[in-house]
């Protein structure tokens, strides 16, 4: 598609020095800030067996304190995984060309296709990365145009993994709607019920020549209301907690489940949206798949009824997903 700034992708077999609009303010550079990492990030990142039977309230602890977490036995086949991974790398060893036959249109209110992460501002710089945005769910809302037609089976992976990605998030939703004394559909039915969005995104980071100097994305809580991620083995994930950067260590089979913004309202508060930040390697290529719940566009999210006292005063306004996604792009007050 014309007009598509140059991916990330092709930058990064043509140099071997990070250009000025990637090299990120000093207090944003991972290699000027700080961080807790491997064994030290280890020991406290919340690691929940969904097996276990108090695997509900370690959840919402993690919640409450973290806002992320990695889930192990949470049912999705690693054969679901390992093929949701190959279409997406399979995709991204394509031709430029066919790639941009999926470009994401700028002037579009739409936000599928393919394109790299720029600054929404002009002084804002640029991340090392590109991405593949499909809405998978619900139905109504897919259009099958702008999945990619090759590499061989993407649309039947990608709906697959959708499958096991609603029955996971419904478990999540139910134990953190009770952990917060509410019915077990609350929360699910407050962020949209069965016309929740289900976005499909696939990260791609390639080899950076200035890791320490980059970021994949920049610091930001997600907007939406859950975030489940399926990472490569590449390190590059972050989370900050009390002013330092931890790192979010691999864990082979594991999911990255993510707190968002809506939960955090929802709650009034007592979930915390997590404050994260992807890095970049100099060798390897790094590739995430998060999945992004959000809720309708009209659909009205605030603190829930019950969660608003004298004692807790309601501490976000409600507002349509729309309005709140509107402001949250252009850095408004809401």
């Amino acid at each position: 598609m014309a007009g598509m700034d140059q991916s990330v992708q092709v930058l990064a077999s043509l140099l071997d020095t990070l250009p000025p609009e990637f090299v990120q303010p000093e207090h944003k550079q991972p290699g000027a800030t700080t961080t807790f990492s491997g064994a030290a990030a280890a020991t406290e990142l919340p690691l929940i067996d969904m097996s276990m039977w108090n695997a509900g309230c370690c959840i919402a602890e993690a919640a409450r304190e973290w806002g992320i977490f990695q889930v192990v036995n949470h049912g999705v086949p690693s054969e679901a995984v390992a093929e949701l991974q190959r279409v997406g790398r399979e995709f991204f060893a394509l031709p430029q060309e066919e790639k941009e036959r999926y470009a994401l249109d700028p002037a579009s209110e739409r936000t599928e296709g393919y394109g790299s992460t720029l600054g929404r501002e002009p002084n804002d710089k640029k991340v090392w990365g590109d991405f593949l945005f499909n809405i998978v769910a619900p139905p109504a809302a897919v259009n099958l145009e702008m999945w990619p037609k090759d590499p061989h089976g993407y649309r039947e992976a990608n709906e697959a993994y959708c499958g096991h990605m609603q029955r996971l998030t419904r478990t999540l939703f139910e134990s953190l709607s009770v952990e917060l004394g509410l019915e077990q559909g609350a929360m699910a039915e407050a962020l949209g019920g069965d016309d929740v969005m289900f976005l499909q995104k696939i990260n791609f980071y390639p080899p950076c020549p200035q890791p320490e100097l980059a970021l994949g994305v920049t610091p930001h809580t997600d907007l939406c209301a859950l975030t489940v991620l399926v990472p490569n083995e590449v390190q590059g994930l972050q989370v900050s907690k009390d002013g330092h950067w931890y790192d979010v260590n691999y864990v082979h089979g594991a999911l990255i489940v993510n707190i968002g913004d809506q939960i955090e309202i929802f709650s009034n508060g007592r979930y915390k949206a997590a404050l994260h930040r992807a890095m970049v390697s100099k060798e390897k290529t790094r590739m995430s798949w998060p999945v992004f719940l959000e809720p309708p566009l009209e659909q009205v999210v605030g603190p829930h009824h019950q969660l608003v006292t004298d004692e807790t005063p309601a501490k976000y306004n409600a507002n349509t997903f729309k309005h709140y996604k509107y402001c949250k792009f252009n850095k408004l007050p809401l």
